[in-house]
């Protein structure tokens, strides 16, 4: 805690930092505790919050950048570290085909989905001067709305934090048993899930006998517009269905015959 109140500004712009590059990380309480602190005095908050600002601008641009370099292999790898990989960057997308470059406002408030956002920026073609000034907005308001409420939430904060420097020891077990709860309850979920998906699975090789050979089979692909946009490549005779809108065209589906589902 002395640490924190020796260096506030410097340790809010590391955590935030920390957490919109993508480690897992939560800067909700940083920012609560930002707030809470310049309350009583401890603290500078526009100094504060200005250093936010910056940390999260960086971190956003660094991943902007990579978006409009590596693209898709961007969000693969994000795929890859997310707690939830088959719906992380699909919830980003839809997002972002619905409110555009705005959505990257929502996004800062939506765990996640704020590391997924601005590589997408980048990989759409969204312009410089405009993700800057969109993420920049964006940050403001996620940090300037979770240190306010800490702010007005001051004596109650600081009573949080007298009791767990307490509790101390106890306290950080607790929160470290939680972390790895879920953690591994969201493993346990993805595992079954794979293990369902395994059985339905078929190979690229086996797809193209089946085409070759003419055997009455239907493909359909569910890419997102994103997706198509950054690997324009179809499968020769795909029904093109977003995942989105198979609840609304089931009915373009023929019963028939085999159906080969597949997305990004």
């Amino acid at each position: 805690m002395s640490f924190v109140l020796r260096h506030g500004e410097v340790f809010v712009f590391l955590y935030v930092f920390a957490d919109q590059i993508g480690i897992p990380v939560p800067a909700v309480p940083a920012l609560l505790a930002m707030g809470a602190l310049a309350a009583i005095g401890k603290i500078n908050l526009p100094l504060a919050l200005a250093a936010s600002v910056v940390a999260s601008l960086i971190a956003d641009t660094v991943w902007y950048a990579l978006g409009r370099l590596r693209g898709a292999d961007v969000l693969r790898l994000l795929c890859k570290i997310s707690l939830e990989p088959d719906s992380c960057v699909r919830r980003t997308e839809n997002v972002f085909i619905r409110y555009g470059v705005r959505s990257l406002i929502v996004a800062k408030f939506v765990p996640g989905l704020s590391t997924v956002a601005p590589p997408l920026a980048g990989m759409v073609g969204v312009s410089v001067p405009r993700f800057v000034l969109y993420s920049a907005l964006a940050a403001l308001l996620w940090a300037g709305t979770w240190s306010l409420l800490g702010y007005l939430a001051g004596g109650a904060v600081q009573h949080v934090t007298e009791v767990s420097g307490r509790l101390g020891t106890a306290l950080v077990g607790l929160l470290a048993v939680v972390i790895v709860g879920y953690v591994a309850v969201k493993w346990i979920q993805r595992r079954r899930f794979l293990r369902k998906l395994r059985i339905a699975r078929i190979s690229q090789e086996e797809v193209k006998r089946d085409l070759d050979t003419g055997k009455p089979v239907l493909i359909v692909d569910l890419r997102s517009e994103i997706d198509v946009a950054a690997t324009p490549f179809v499968i020769p005779g795909a029904l093109r269905i977003p995942a989105e809108a198979l609840e609304q065209r089931h009915r373009d589906i023929p019963r028939d015959r085999d159906v080969i589902v597949y997305c990004s």
